[in-house]
Protein backbone atom coordinates (compact mmCIF):
# COMPACT_ATOMS: atom_id res chain seq x y z
CA UNK A 1 0.00 0.00 0.00
CA UNK A 2 1.03 3.59 -0.54
CA UNK A 3 1.64 5.56 2.65
CA UNK A 4 1.78 9.32 3.07
CA UNK A 5 4.16 10.15 5.90
CA UNK A 6 3.72 13.71 7.22
CA UNK A 7 6.73 14.27 9.47
CA UNK A 8 9.11 17.24 9.73
CA UNK A 9 11.77 15.46 11.81
CA UNK A 10 14.28 13.90 9.41
CA UNK A 11 15.48 11.16 11.76
CA UNK A 12 11.97 10.08 12.68
CA UNK A 13 10.91 10.19 9.03
CA UNK A 14 13.85 8.00 8.02
CA UNK A 15 13.09 5.44 10.74
CA UNK A 16 9.40 5.29 9.86
CA UNK A 17 10.06 5.19 6.13
CA UNK A 18 12.50 2.32 6.52
CA UNK A 19 10.11 0.33 8.71
CA UNK A 20 7.24 0.81 6.28
CA UNK A 21 9.37 -0.08 3.26
CA UNK A 22 10.53 -3.29 4.98
CA UNK A 23 6.87 -4.28 5.22
CA UNK A 24 6.33 -3.75 1.52
CA UNK A 25 4.74 -0.31 1.56
CA UNK A 26 5.71 2.54 -0.73
CA UNK A 27 6.17 5.84 1.08
CA UNK A 28 5.93 9.49 0.18
CA UNK A 29 7.34 11.67 2.94
CA UNK A 30 6.40 15.35 3.25
CA UNK A 31 7.31 17.83 5.96
CA UNK A 32 4.77 20.60 5.43
CA UNK A 33 0.99 20.83 5.60
CA UNK A 34 0.61 22.23 2.08
CA UNK A 35 2.47 19.25 0.62
CA UNK A 36 0.35 16.86 2.68
CA UNK A 37 -2.83 18.35 1.22
CA UNK A 38 -1.34 18.18 -2.28
CA UNK A 39 -0.45 14.49 -2.08
CA UNK A 40 -3.07 12.99 0.25
CA UNK A 41 -5.23 11.78 -2.64
CA UNK A 42 -2.47 9.34 -3.61
CA UNK A 43 -2.39 7.77 -0.15
CA UNK A 44 -3.94 4.51 0.97
CA UNK A 45 -3.09 5.34 4.56
CA UNK A 46 -1.59 8.38 6.33
CA UNK A 47 0.78 8.82 9.27
CA UNK A 48 0.51 12.37 10.59
CA UNK A 49 2.74 14.25 13.02
CA UNK A 50 0.91 17.15 14.68
CA UNK A 51 3.97 19.31 15.32
CA UNK A 52 4.41 20.80 11.85
CA UNK A 53 6.10 24.18 11.25
CA UNK A 54 3.50 25.74 8.95
CA UNK A 55 0.11 24.71 10.36
CA UNK A 56 -1.32 23.30 13.57
CA UNK A 57 -1.60 19.55 13.21
CA UNK A 58 -5.22 19.33 14.37
CA UNK A 59 -6.24 21.92 11.80
CA UNK A 60 -4.38 19.97 9.11
CA UNK A 61 -6.10 16.77 10.28
CA UNK A 62 -9.50 18.42 9.86
CA UNK A 63 -8.56 19.63 6.37
CA UNK A 64 -7.27 16.21 5.36
CA UNK A 65 -10.51 14.65 6.51
CA UNK A 66 -12.53 16.94 4.24
CA UNK A 67 -10.79 15.54 1.16
CA UNK A 68 -9.61 12.06 2.14
CA UNK A 69 -11.23 8.98 3.61
CA UNK A 70 -8.04 6.90 3.84
CA UNK A 71 -7.06 5.43 7.23
CA UNK A 72 -5.16 8.05 9.22
CA UNK A 73 -3.02 7.52 12.31
CA UNK A 74 -1.64 10.43 14.33
CA UNK A 75 1.97 9.89 15.46
CA UNK A 76 2.94 12.74 17.79
CA UNK A 77 4.66 13.86 20.98
CA UNK A 78 1.43 15.49 22.19
CA UNK A 79 0.42 13.21 25.04
CA UNK A 80 -2.18 15.13 27.04
CA UNK A 81 -5.60 13.53 27.24
CA UNK A 82 -7.24 16.59 25.67
CA UNK A 83 -4.88 16.33 22.67
CA UNK A 84 -5.71 12.65 22.17
CA UNK A 85 -9.45 13.28 22.42
CA UNK A 86 -9.20 16.27 20.07
CA UNK A 87 -7.24 14.24 17.52
CA UNK A 88 -9.68 11.35 17.53
CA UNK A 89 -12.67 13.69 17.30
CA UNK A 90 -11.02 15.50 14.39
CA UNK A 91 -11.00 12.25 12.42
CA UNK A 92 -7.94 10.18 13.35
CA UNK A 93 -8.44 6.41 13.24
CA UNK A 94 -5.78 5.92 15.92
CA UNK A 95 -3.42 8.04 18.01
CA UNK A 96 0.15 6.99 18.88
CA UNK A 97 2.31 9.00 21.28
CA UNK A 98 6.07 9.41 20.80
CA UNK A 99 8.29 7.76 21.87
CA UNK A 100 6.79 4.47 20.78
CA UNK A 101 7.88 0.94 19.92
CA UNK A 102 8.08 0.52 16.17
CA UNK A 103 6.53 -2.95 16.36
CA UNK A 104 3.51 -1.54 18.18
CA UNK A 105 3.00 1.18 15.58
CA UNK A 106 3.23 -1.36 12.74
CA UNK A 107 0.65 -3.52 14.53
CA UNK A 108 -1.68 -0.54 14.87
CA UNK A 109 -1.28 0.23 11.16
CA UNK A 110 -2.14 -3.37 10.32
CA UNK A 111 -5.23 -3.24 12.56
CA UNK A 112 -6.55 -0.04 10.99
CA UNK A 113 -5.87 -1.38 7.50
CA UNK A 114 -7.61 -4.70 8.20
CA UNK A 115 -10.67 -2.89 9.47
CA UNK A 116 -10.80 -0.72 6.37
CA UNK A 117 -10.11 -3.59 3.98
CA UNK A 118 -12.74 -5.79 5.63
CA UNK A 119 -15.35 -3.15 4.92
CA UNK A 120 -14.11 -2.79 1.34
CA UNK A 121 -14.10 -6.55 0.78
CA UNK A 122 -17.74 -6.76 1.71
CA UNK A 123 -18.66 -3.78 -0.43
CA UNK A 124 -16.90 -4.51 -3.71
CA UNK A 125 -17.76 -7.46 -6.00
CA UNK A 126 -14.97 -10.01 -6.28
CA UNK A 127 -16.47 -12.76 -8.45
CA UNK A 128 -17.70 -13.26 -11.97
CA UNK A 129 -16.29 -13.09 -15.46
CA UNK A 130 -14.00 -10.17 -16.32
CA UNK A 131 -15.96 -7.16 -17.56
CA UNK A 132 -14.94 -5.79 -20.94
CA UNK A 133 -15.78 -2.42 -22.40
CA UNK A 134 -13.90 -1.44 -25.54
CA UNK A 135 -10.25 -2.32 -25.02
CA UNK A 136 -10.53 -2.18 -21.22
CA UNK A 137 -10.92 -5.36 -19.13
CA UNK A 138 -11.76 -5.28 -15.42
CA UNK A 139 -11.02 -8.58 -13.66
CA UNK A 140 -13.01 -8.45 -10.42
CA UNK A 141 -11.60 -11.70 -9.04
CA UNK A 142 -7.99 -10.90 -9.85
CA UNK A 143 -8.35 -7.19 -9.05
CA UNK A 144 -6.58 -6.18 -12.24
CA UNK A 145 -7.32 -3.73 -15.03
CA UNK A 146 -5.86 -3.99 -18.51
CA UNK A 147 -6.02 -1.49 -21.34
CA UNK A 148 -5.27 -2.84 -24.82
CA UNK A 149 -3.72 -5.89 -23.15
CA UNK A 150 -1.43 -3.92 -20.83
CA UNK A 151 -2.06 -3.97 -17.09
CA UNK A 152 -2.71 -0.59 -15.47
CA UNK A 153 -1.81 -0.02 -11.83
CA UNK A 154 -4.68 1.54 -9.89
CA UNK A 155 -4.72 2.22 -6.16
CA UNK A 156 -6.92 -0.01 -4.03
CA UNK A 157 -9.66 2.61 -3.77
CA UNK A 158 -9.51 3.46 -7.48
CA UNK A 159 -10.00 -0.21 -8.29
CA UNK A 160 -12.84 -0.49 -5.78
CA UNK A 161 -14.69 2.39 -7.44
CA UNK A 162 -14.19 0.93 -10.91
CA UNK A 163 -15.15 -2.59 -9.78
CA UNK A 164 -18.37 -1.35 -8.21
CA UNK A 165 -19.36 0.29 -11.49
CA UNK A 166 -18.21 -2.69 -13.59
CA UNK A 167 -20.27 -5.13 -11.53
CA UNK A 168 -23.42 -3.68 -13.12
CA UNK A 169 -22.39 -2.23 -16.50
CA UNK A 170 -24.65 0.57 -17.65
CA UNK A 171 -26.30 1.07 -14.26
CA UNK A 172 -25.82 4.50 -12.71
CA UNK A 173 -24.54 4.36 -9.13
CA UNK A 174 -25.27 7.35 -6.94
CA UNK A 175 -22.46 9.20 -5.23
CA UNK A 176 -24.00 8.33 -1.87
CA UNK A 177 -24.06 4.59 -2.66
CA UNK A 178 -20.45 4.58 -3.86
CA UNK A 179 -19.24 6.53 -0.84
CA UNK A 180 -21.21 4.44 1.64
CA UNK A 181 -20.17 1.08 0.20
CA UNK A 182 -16.48 1.88 -0.28
CA UNK A 183 -15.69 4.45 2.41
CA UNK A 184 -18.28 3.37 4.97
CA UNK A 185 -18.35 5.52 8.09
CA UNK A 186 -15.82 7.92 6.56
CA UNK A 187 -17.93 8.65 3.49
CA UNK A 188 -18.90 12.22 4.47
CA UNK A 189 -15.23 13.15 4.61
CA UNK A 190 -14.52 11.42 1.32
CA UNK A 191 -16.92 13.20 -1.04
CA UNK A 192 -14.23 15.20 -2.83
CA UNK A 193 -11.91 12.22 -2.67
CA UNK A 194 -14.35 10.25 -4.84
CA UNK A 195 -14.01 12.80 -7.63
CA UNK A 196 -10.22 12.64 -7.36
CA UNK A 197 -10.27 8.84 -7.55
CA UNK A 198 -12.47 8.95 -10.65
CA UNK A 199 -10.04 11.41 -12.22
CA UNK A 200 -7.22 9.02 -11.35
CA UNK A 201 -8.97 6.11 -13.08
CA UNK A 202 -9.46 8.17 -16.24
CA UNK A 203 -5.89 9.44 -16.24
CA UNK A 204 -4.19 6.12 -15.54
CA UNK A 205 -6.22 4.18 -18.09
CA UNK A 206 -5.99 6.96 -20.65
CA UNK A 207 -9.71 6.45 -21.29
CA UNK A 208 -11.67 9.52 -20.22
CA UNK A 209 -14.99 7.88 -21.10
CA UNK A 210 -14.42 4.77 -18.98
CA UNK A 211 -16.21 6.35 -16.02
CA UNK A 212 -19.13 8.47 -17.14
CA UNK A 213 -20.46 11.22 -14.88
CA UNK A 214 -24.20 11.66 -14.59
CA UNK A 215 -24.68 15.24 -13.51
CA UNK A 216 -26.20 15.71 -10.10
CA UNK A 217 -26.40 11.98 -9.36
CA UNK A 218 -23.36 9.79 -9.73
CA UNK A 219 -21.29 7.62 -12.07
CA UNK A 220 -21.60 4.65 -14.41
CA UNK A 221 -19.26 2.46 -16.43
CA UNK A 222 -18.99 4.00 -19.88
CA UNK A 223 -17.32 3.30 -23.17
CA UNK A 224 -13.60 4.10 -23.31
CA UNK A 225 -14.17 5.74 -26.68
CA UNK A 226 -16.88 8.06 -25.40
CA UNK A 227 -16.24 11.44 -23.88
CA UNK A 228 -15.94 11.18 -20.14
CA UNK A 229 -19.23 12.54 -19.09
CA UNK A 230 -20.05 15.83 -20.71
CA UNK A 231 -23.44 14.71 -19.45
CA UNK A 232 -22.26 15.19 -16.11
CA UNK A 233 -18.87 16.70 -15.54
CA UNK A 234 -19.08 18.31 -12.15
Amino acid sequence: MHALLVEDDDRMAQALGTALAQRGHTVRRVARALDALRHVHEAEFVLLDLGLPDLDGIELLRRLRTVCGAPLIVVTARCEERDIVQGLRAGADDYVVKPFRMAELMARIDTVRRRTEAHSAGAVPTAGEPVRTGDVEVDLAGRTVTVAGTEVQLTRREFDVLALLAARPGEVRSREEILDRIWGDAFLAASRSLDVHVAGIRAKTGRSGLVRTVRGFGYQLGSPSSRGGRDGAR
